[in-house]
């Protein structure tokens, strides 16, 4: 797997330290809120299990499945795949997402979730892609802004692959192309 990969672009442990410092401003505004925390599946599973361990609230977790992509390209249109149980109305909701691409999946979630009665909804990411946005949206809190290049680690994959990597990098175009 590590042979696959061209570079990295952010060890565990920077991954580590910002993830700290999104902790910090979550668990001072959420303090006495109990949001839901929604991840969206499958690439947030591991980025989302970490920063929940870091969050010191009280708080309901609720994974969505949406998709928008057939193989490596975004068809535009979003589903879900696999709702939330929970009834947002009147209550804080966090999505937490490996990465915004395109916008598209994260701005109709959100919207979705405002339509159901959500009283807030905000969008952490570890990665911000603004070089492919197609939609306008931008997440609340990110971790790192990430130049235009196929990113696999982490929670991130090529073909269900790399999701397990401890690290984000970078995936030689040979294996993809």
């Amino acid at each position: 797997m590590n042979n696959d990969i061209e570079k990295v672009l952010y060890t565990q442990a920077q991954l580590n330290q910002k993830m700290d410092e999104l902790a910090d401003k979550l668990n001072q505004k959420y303090q006495n809120q109990q949001p839901v925390v929604i991840p969206v599946l499958n690439g947030a599973m591991i980025f989302a299990s970490d920063m929940i361990k870091r969050l010191n609230f009280k708080l309901n977790i609720d994974p969505i499945k949406a998709s928008s992509y057939e193989g490596v390209n975004s068809t535009g249109k979003v589903k879900i795949v696999q709702d939330i149980k929970s009834d947002v109305a009147n209550r804080p909701v966090i999505f937490m997402e490996d990465i915004i691409d395109t916008g598209r999946t994260l701005k109709a979630l959100s919207q979705e979730m405002k339509n159901r009665g959500a009283k807030s909804v905000e969008v952490v990411a570890m990665l911000d892609k603004p070089d492919t946005r197609m939609v306008d949206f931008h997440a609340d809190y990110y971790g790192f802004k990430v130049p235009d290049e196929f990113l696999v680690g982490y929670g991130l994959d090529y073909d269900g692959l790399y999701r397990n990597l401890p690290y984000i990098g970078v995936l030689k175009h040979e294996v993809y192309a």
